[in-house]
């Protein structure tokens, strides 16, 4: 019976400590590139939205938001003491 009432609880931890990493990655992020992810990831726009919201060429967009993710994943493995091993990779 305990266990059903500490989820909620447990949900609620998790919940903050993913917020507390996201703030602490997006802050290695330049203010532009936080803009584009937030925008892509965040609220889901198009890159054709954030052009447009920004003033930034389609391609601008596209890059800020790949060098953006790159970051974040090197300050994620670098927040969690790189556990995996190193990046994942699509090379056979």
């Amino acid at each position: 019976m305990s266990d059903i009432s500490s989820e909620p609880q447990h949900s609620v931890e998790q919940t903050l400590i993913a917020a507390d990493l996201a703030d602490r990655v997006l802050e290695v992020l330049p203010p532009e590139d936080q803009l584009a992810l937030l925008m892509i990831d965040g609220e889901d726009a198009s890159i054709k939205e954030v052009a447009e919201a920004t003033g930034w060429s389609e391609s601008k967009v596209k890059v800020r938001a790949f060098r953006a993710r790159k970051k974040v994943r090197e300050a994620m493995d670098k927040l969690l003491g790189n556990r995996h091993g190193g990046a994942i990779t699509n090379e056979g």
